[in-house]
């Protein structure tokens, strides 16, 4: 039910939202400040459109909403934050990257809370049940976002950065999905730099369940990226690179772990969630630009 709610709120809102507003731009001219070049929006063109303002009154509605159902996938400041988010994104990439990035909090809570109980019991559960902070909002999302108002500010470059943007959240799923399918049901887990067996949970660890869970998580992401227009005008090879950039970024991430997280105390999840979306988000970019 809660899942069909979201869902629902989701189509009710693009329902109801404006044609994506055009980026206002211009030859440049040292006389005119406000004029643009057809490869930069002038940050006034976006702050002031109607698209804006749409995004702020649709997410304050949602988050409105959240507040009186009580919600349950994200703690008091993780909403507070999350409408922020969202605002970006309406912002920026209009109803599309918005519903890209409430699929991938869906399906994260979701597989979030797969045998739950098993890994509280094993010590090996997500925090506050589940639900999402602030820090969790941004360490999987400040990429995200970045990509998204880039898009905006600059469109010669859009296609490239709504790449990353997609990209960057396939990671992210790929990664929510690795890891809670492979404590929930790897049968047998190994350290991704020598292959040693330990226990599931452990920084670095890798499964055959939880490597093939990632790979269907940034599939499904990615699909829907493509199939609401955020890959084009090269949609399948754009939807290739960003499958095969979560792949490598949600291996990296387990490489950091193994390696350098237990011994640094400022790499917490949130910090290496943020650098893996980066290289997902940069890796993606780079695929399409090789070929």
């Amino acid at each position: 039910m809660k899942i069909a709610s979201v869902l629902l709120l989701t189509t009710g809102a693009m329902a109801f939202a404006p044609a994506p507003v055009r980026p206002i731009t211009a030859n440049c001219g040292p006389p005119l400040p406000l004029r643009t070049s057809p490869r930069c929006t002038h940050p006034a063109a976006v702050v002031l459109s109607p698209q804006v303002l749409t995004a702020v009154g649709l997410n304050s509605g949602l988050a409105a909403i959240g507040v009186a159902k009580e919600q349950k996938m994200l703690t008091p400041t993780g909403l507070a934050h999350s409408w922020a988010l969202g605002v970006m994104l309406w912002s920026s990439l209009g109803w599309r990257g918005w519903s890209v990035c409430v699929l991938y909090l869906i399906c994260g809570s979701r597989v979030t809370k797969v045998k739950m109980a098993k890994k509280e019991a094993l010590g090996i559960a997500e925090g506050r049940g589940g639900r999402r902070g602030p820090e969790n909002v941004w360490g999987s999302a400040a990429t995200a976002a970045a990509c998204a108002l880039a898009s905006a500010f600059w469109p010669a470059r859009a296609a490239l950065f709504r790449l990353g943007f997609v990209a960057s959240l396939a990671t992210k799923l790929s990664d929510t999905c690795a890891s809670e399918i492979g404590k929930a049901y790897g049968k047998t887990t190994y350290l991704i730099t020598t292959l040693r067996l330990v226990p599931p949970g452990t920084e670095g660890a890798v499964s055959l369940e939880g490597t093939l869970a990632g790979m269907v998580g940034s599939i499904v992401l990615t699909a829907y990226g493509a199939l609401v227009g955020l890959l084009h005008p090269r949609t399948v090879p754009f939807a290739l690179a960003c499958i095969a950039a979560a792949f490598v970024a949600t291996n990296c991430e387990s490489v950091i772990g193994a390696v350098a997280q237990d011994k640094y105390a400022w790499l917490t999840n949130e910090a290496v969630n943020f650098i893996m979306t980066v290289i997902g988000a940069a890796v993606g970019i780079g695929f399409a630009l090789a070929f």
